[in-house]
């Protein structure tokens, strides 16, 4: 199943983990004991982030480090601006309507 960028963070647990991922790399163990959820639930979340591609591994010795993509977090950046456009006008719009009150 091909996965994309809003599944990744549509899961409250995942954003967790990609803040966590955001400030170091981390190991699965290392993740999962910031939360009191399974091992294997915070592994399944990990999975997730990998299809995704917010997420990459890199082998260090015999450990797993996950890394986290901001390049990858860019197509959700780039999705809300034409939001944050729209919200401006309207902003500016209701700004100008109160000054006329």
């Amino acid at each position: 199943m091909r996965r994309d960028v809003f599944q990744a963070i549509a899961d409250p647990t995942r954003r967790a983990i990609l803040a966590l991922l955001a400030l170091q790399a981390m190991t699965p163990n290392a993740l999962a004991a910031h939360f009191e959820s399974s091992r294997q639930a915070v592994s399944k979340h990990i999975k997730v982030l990998t299809e995704c591609e917010v997420v990459v591994q890199k082998q260090s010795g015999r450990e797993i480090y996950y890394h986290f993509n901001p390049k990858k977090m860019k197509e959700i950046d780039l999705w809300l601006e034409r939001f944050r456009k729209l919200w401006e006008d309207r902003f500016d719009q209701l700004d100008d309507l109160l000054k006329d009150l």
